[in-house]
């Protein structure tokens, strides 16, 4: 049976003609649900951990260093989720 989760919290701190900023926090058992992105994007992690990632390709579980920012293409399709037990946050820069 498929893990049932909640949304995680998106706040949106930034939404301009260049860039839109959103703050996610992940507490245990949330994830984003399915999305593609269609802009290129930096991901900034607030705390250090691990967050599951689910892509058409399987299931992965990544572990993240605070303030160790990594980068992706548009296009990239997924779902991001935490089933550890404490909250992770992170700061999602799309650029557009």
């Amino acid at each position: 049976m498929p893990e049932i989760r909640v949304a995680a919290i998106a706040t949106i701190q930034i939404d301009n003609e260049r860039v839109r900023v959103t703050e996610w926090r992940f507490a245990p058992g949330t994830e984003t649900g399915w999305h593609v992105h269609p802009t290129d994007y930096v991901v900034v992690p607030m705390t250090t951990g691990e967050l599951g990632l689910e892509t058409t390709d399987g299931v992965s579980v990544n572990s993240l260093r605070a303030g160790v920012s990594y980068t992706r293409v548009a296009g990239s399709e997924h779902n991001v989720f935490n089933d550890a037990d404490s909250e992770f946050v992170f700061v999602e820069i799309e650029l557009k």
